[in-house]
């Protein structure tokens, strides 16, 4: 059992794409483990969320399959819950790009770790029903991961900004 989570949380990961290593796939783990606890829900069983760690050309092929979207993009989530499920069992899959999550860490001049990290978390609130579609849900969804990364050492993922409408 992971601290702060009351029953146990499986991590399943699938890498798929070279630029992952070892230390990735732990961080992964270390950050849904910890994340979860955090997100504002109350656990009430044994949890398990999957992740594959692919490339831009797997995650084009989820992402053109699933979202009718021809390009790849940072994470994918699939949520298994409905909106009113109990937080257990198979919270659902993420899916994350190497490339395009390097990139964006680049071009943000962020640390590859921190950007993985809040990816994750980003992912994971999706996976238990938060959304961003309106400013108001962004606002609170961005809130959260903040707290969250600030909580694990990372800094402010969004540097204080406004969120894009």
């Amino acid at each position: 059992m992971s601290d702060g989570l009351p029953f146990p949380l499986d991590v399943a990961i699938v890498v798929e794409h070279p630029g992952w290593t070892g230390e990735d796939e732990a961080l992964a783990r270390k950050v849904l483990e910890a994340a979860l606890p955090l997100a504002g829900y109350g656990i009430d069983g044994p949890c398990e969320i999957s992740v594959l760690l692919t490339g831009d050309v797997g995650q084009k092929a989820l992402n053109t399959r699933w979202r009718g979207k021809e390009s790849s993009t940072n994470v994918l989530s699939f949520p298994q819950l409905g909106e009113d499920d109990a937080i257990e069992g198979l919270l659902g899959d993420l899916s994350l790009a190497y490339e395009t999550v390097a990139r964006e860490a680049e071009e943000q001049d962020k640390p590859f770790e921190a950007h993985f990290a809040h990816l994750l978390t980003h992912g994971l609130l999706h996976l238990l029903g938060y959304d961003h579609e309106t400013r108001q849900e962004a606002l609170a969804m961005e809130a959260i991961e903040t707290d969250i990364l600030a909580r694990l050492g990372y800094p402010d993922p969004y540097g204080g900004e406004e969120p894009e409408d």
